[in-house]
């Protein structure tokens, strides 16, 4: 337990892959064991970050050249990295985060875009404050649109042009996430299988399609063997 005092974990991973849930449940029983746990979810998370978030939702995305959408997410996690991660860890806190770096690797990489030029973006964002360990939990496609009320048919039906990472959000209007074709999905879902290859800091995968508490302990266990 003491290994996980002042680390920050993320959660990611393809639509409807239950990070939120995973990191709540970690949350809970980090905390019953003792440790001061911060929670934080990317975009937004701070005042400045939630106004992007504000901008990434209500803009058409359509409309957004790609290079300006990577620094919107960019400058939400430079905020969300200064004004609440590194005071947390120097504090000894440990930071549990819904998506970081790893989501704009995968969804603007699976779009076709250079995903060394994001990592070296998110070098500028974020400095050294990158996770100790990130878990990609992993749905396929059709089981990640099923628990999110979608059906795989309806992807890219009415689709604009590439919507960008608006399926990044829980909130954004259900005809703006379907505006990707399933296709989309499932290069998202081989790009963040592949997210060791090359991202800088460790990654682990978690097959995510059982019962929520199948794969919290299947998380737990993880923790039990890598080294933070």
């Amino acid at each position: 337990m003491e290994q996980l005092r002042g680390k920050f974990i993320v959660f990611d991973g393809p639509d409807g892959c239950g990070k939120g849930t995973q990191r709540e449940k970690l949350g809970q029983r980090l905390t019953a064991a003792g440790l001061d746990v911060v929670h934080c979810k990317d975009p937004g998370g701070t005042t400045i970050g939630d106004r992007i978030r504000h901008v990434l939702l209500d803009y058409d995305l359509s409309e957004m050249d790609v290079r300006c959408e990577t620094f919107l997410f960019m400058a939400s996690r430079a905020q969300l990295a200064g004004e609440i991660i590194e005071p947390a860890l120097a504090a000894g806190k440990t930071v549990l985060c819904d998506r970081f770096i790893s989501a704009t690797c995968a969804y603007q990489g699976a779009a076709g875009y250079d995903i060394p030029r994001i990592l070296e973006v998110a070098r500028y964002a974020i400095g050294d404050t990158w996770p100790n360990l990130t878990f990609v939990l992993d749905v396929d496609v059709e089981t990640g649109f099923q628990r999110m009320g979608r059906k795989p048919h309806h992807a890219g039906k009415h689709r604009r042009k590439h919507a960008g990472q608006k399926g990044l959000f829980d909130d954004a209007h259900a005809d703006a996430m379907e505006a990707r074709p399933l296709e989309f999905h499932r290069r998202v879902r081989q790009t963040f299988l592949r997210l060791g290859e090359f991202y800088p800091r460790p990654v682990m995968t978690i097959d995510a399609r059982g019962p929520a508490d199948e794969v919290h302990e299947a998380i737990w266990e993880a923790l039990q063997r890598v080294d933070l």
